[in-house]
């Protein structure tokens, strides 16, 4: 399958054992925050509350008599922790606890026995209370109100030493988010109490919303506000200090008004109806180190044939509406869409029907992202329950107890390019496995090979040209931000061809209103996607126009005898001499492909060019980022733009066993010569296009395979196309390995009289024959003729 969860807790294998090994001692607890007892028959009561943001997970259990035990696996030394108990049958809400371990918070519900569990009785009281843990002492009612409250403790981003004040969030039904200010002491040693219990601290930090959602790692809460007439997102960033902003606000279309109170990663959502999860909206908000901001929603379903979700990139100014089929009007859907952030992805699941890798990143095409269908197997092979997408790409199954780490499958994705038909498929498994790759080498040794045997497989795009652009990218992304907008992602700026299965609207969307004027960290980069949405027409993409006018103009400068200043040309050859450098100093292992032995100066002109625009691109637009470090990453990109192009050549002339020595023999061609010198020629093509240097001695091995390959008819037909350049290595190796024989006479006249005079005149010296001779001559009197009437004059 295409995604893969790894499972980081499993509440039957982590907690459980510890559990039974501890039966024997499960007598009834004799006092507050007594040891757990639990009998086999209640390990059904075991559930997950929360996740914390330091990853530590807090679960609770009742005992035969009803007791709520609540217990703490640390996901670091991976052992458990009991916390604390209650001596009631009581229904565990929300918990959570703080970083230090020294305060408990917990919301708890007393049902009647003709209560359901999700709904409060007439005269029930929601409890929220505080408790010092450490050790166990005094227990404080924060509330005691007839709606249901939700607990968080904020978590400090360094952890380095005890906090004097603690700071936690109580989300309340009724609508509205207040902050404890929550100051603790030390007494007698270690003992951790509150300082002042009869009065903390409180604020308002959000009221009047029907949605919210909690980023554990970065400690921000989104909520939707509907005080006017329109849905309208709000971001809260808390600090370490337990202080907050209002980061941005931005409009929503979307309806919000009669779908109720929704909480998302406040703790376990055990109070609603999990089997009719369909008849719900879902809503989310993911976000990554890159400064992306997507809004995923879906609405009720109100067909069996198809469903509707939508995402909102803030951080591109647009949204896509996305309308999938689910195939027979008897495909009932009565599980939730699922929604789980990977980094550069969002993947979009319902089972037993598809499955969308979205690319949030560059989500402009739809042939960047995957989509599968119930036709494939992937859509039935992961979990059925409902899944809860954490921060990062944690996944939570509250229905299991189990806590994953969503990943990529690349082995699937690997095989999958080999299967797949479709060439949308194709593109968008490409960028997926290179963009998720955590062995980038291993990865491209397989995707060349993949390329290598299926070179003319796509039809709407030229896959050695996706390779190259889309590799070469990855390669440097990491190195700055910004990159994204500097430097071309895909070869394809345009898709027309329908995805089977899947239809898609774009629509611009008003950008979010940033409230906060010093950035740092995610929302400096939020905020530069931002501008760049509405400041930058058009796209400031690299590409190589400027090189090629350039290109042009050198070379037609060389054949008329002008020449640039020397300092010029100087720099644009040492820029050349930079990366051939940086190539070899990237690859220690001698390669089979006669490659750079030669010096190919239009080839080396053209590496310069190329060094000295991209460099000159990226100072204009990469503000605050060293002048030695661009040039670096400029070397760095040219070389493995040159680098995917030798290791495509070297994989194929490994596979087919070639070797340098058979290109100085006259005798015919084999397959596998005929295979190589198709893949040239695709390479050729790929880099014309787009108009990339070539390694040095490309064209001369090209040449001469060509002429092994080719009959002579076909042979000149693409020297006079300029498919195969006459490079004076290749006509001199020519010249000396070709007998004299009829054929190659014919071959080796047809050579000379294409070649410039120049070149022409010193390749003639080398071909002892009469029709040489007789060049060389006409040659010499036709300059004497020319120097004689110049006296004249």
């Amino acid at each position: 399958m295409a995604l893969r969860l790894v499972s980081d807790f499993d509440l039957r294998k982590d907690v459980l054992p510890r559990l039974r090994s501890q039966r024997a001692a499960s007598a009834p607890a004799g006092a507050r925050g007594g040891g757990p007892g639990v009998l086999e028959n209640n390990y059904e009561s075991l559930r997950i509350l929360n996740v914390e943001r330091n990853g530590n997970i807090i679960y609770t259990y009742k005992d035969d008599k009803g007791n709520v035990f609540f217990g703490l696996y640390d996901c670091r030394t991976r052992q458990n922790e009991h916390l604390y108990t209650f001596e009631k049958d009581l229904h565990v809400v929300s918990c959570s606890v703080n970083s230090e371990r020294t305060l408990l918070a917990a919301s708890l519900v007393h049902f009647t026995k003709e209560g359901r569990k999700n709904e409060l009785q007439p005269g029930s009281k929601c409890l929220t209370l505080l408790v010092e843990i450490h050790p166990v002492n005094n227990v404080k009612v924060l509330k005691a109100v007839d709606s249901y409250i939700w607990v968080q403790f904020l978590y400090p981003h360094v952890e380095s030493r005890p906090l004097a004040e603690n700071h936690l969030l109580l989300i309340s039904e009724e609508k509205y988010i207040e902050k404890f200010h929550i100051q603790v002491i030390q007494e007698d040693g270690n003992r951790v109490v509150l300082k002042d219990s009869g009065h903390l601290p409180r604020e308002r930090v959000a009221e009047d919303f029907v949605w919210a959602q909690w980023d554990m790692s970065e400690q921000r809460l989104y909520y939707i506000d509907l005080k006017i007439s329109r849905s309208v997102l709000k971001c809260i960033q808390f600090s370490a200090d337990g202080k907050f902003n209002l980061m941005f606000e931005a409009p929503l279309d979307i309806t919000l008004s009669d779908s109720g109170f929704k909480l998302v990663n406040f703790g376990c959502d055990d109070l609603q109806d999990q089997k009719n999860l369909s008849k719900h909206l879902t809503l989310c908000v993911f976000t990554n180190h890159t400064g992306t901001l997507c809004v995923c929603y879906s609405p009720k379903f109100d067909s069996w044939e198809k469903i509707t979700y939508s995402v909102f990139y803030f951080h591109k100014g647009h949204s896509k509406t996305f309308t999938a089929a689910l195939g027979s009007v008897d495909s009932h859907v009565t599980k939730g869409l699922t929604f789980v952030n990977l980094e550069y992805y969002v993947a979009v699941y319902l089972p037993g029907h598809f499955f969308h890798l979205l690319n949030i990143q560059h989500p402009d095409l739809i042939c960047h992202s995957l989509f599968l269908t119930g036709n494939n197997e992937v859509v039935d092979m992961l979990p059925h329950s409902p899944l809860q997408s954490l921060s990062g790409s944690l996944v939570l199954d509250w229905c299991s107890g189990k806590l994953y780490r969503a990943v990529l499958n690349q082995s699937y994705l690997l095989q999958f390019l080999w299967s797949t038909q479709l060439d949308c498929e194709k593109m968008a498994v490409l960028h997926c496995v290179l963009s998720c790759g955590r062995d980038p080498q291993f990865l491209e040794a397989k995707l060349i090979q993949w390329i290598s045997e299926n070179v003319s497989a796509c039809h709407s795009f030229d896959l050695i040209q996706e390779f190259i652009i889309a590799s070469s990218y990855w390669s440097i992304y990491p190195e700055t931000s910004n990159m994204d907008k500097l430097l071309p992602y895909s070869s394809v700026f345009a898709w027309d061809t329908e995805i089977p299965g899947i239809t898609l609207v774009t629509e611009e969307i008003p950008l979010l209103f940033m409230k906060v004027h010093s950035f740092k960290g995610y929302w400096e980069k939020l905020n530069s996607n931002l501008e760049y949405v509405k400041y930058s027409k058009p796209r400031l993409l690299y590409d190589n126009s400027m090189v090629r006018k350039e290109w042009h103009s050198l070379i037609s400068e060389e054949k008329t005898g002008r020449r640039r200043s020397m300092a010029y040309m100087r720099n644009i050859r040492e820029n050349a001499m930079k990366v051939i450098s940086n190539l070899e100093a990237r690859n220690l292992e001698p390669r089979l492909t006669p490659l750079f032995q030669e010096e190919d100066n239009h080839q080396r002109l053209l590496m310069g060019l190329m060094v000295s625009e991209l460099k000159d691109h990226l100072l204009r637009h990469l503000q605050g980022v060293e002048k030695k470090k661009i040039e670096q990453m400029v070397l760095d990109y040219v070389s493995k733009l040159l680098d995917l192009i030798c290791q495509i050549l070297e994989t194929s002339w490994r596979k087919h066993h070639l070797h340098p020595w058979l290109l100085h023999c006259g005798r015919r061609a084999s397959a596998a010569e005929f295979t190589v010198f198709h893949l040239m020629t695709r390479i050729l093509e790929a880099t014309r296009t787009l108009f990339l240097p070539l390694p040095p001695g490309f064209h001369t091995l090209h040449t001469m395979l060509g002429v092994h390959c080719l009959p002579l008819h076909n042979l000149l037909h693409y020297f006079d196309n300029g498919v195969l350049l006459l490079t004076e290595t290749a006509v001199t190796r020519l010249m000396k390995d070709l007998d004299n024989s009829e054929k190659n006479e014919k071959l080796k006249f047809s050579i000379i009289v294409r070649l410039p005079p120049l070149i022409g005149q010193k390749i003639c010296r080398l071909w002892d024959h009469p029709m040489s001779s007789n060049i060389i001559s006409r040659n010499h009197v036709r300059a004497l003729l020319l120097n004689y009437k110049k006296q004249l004059c």
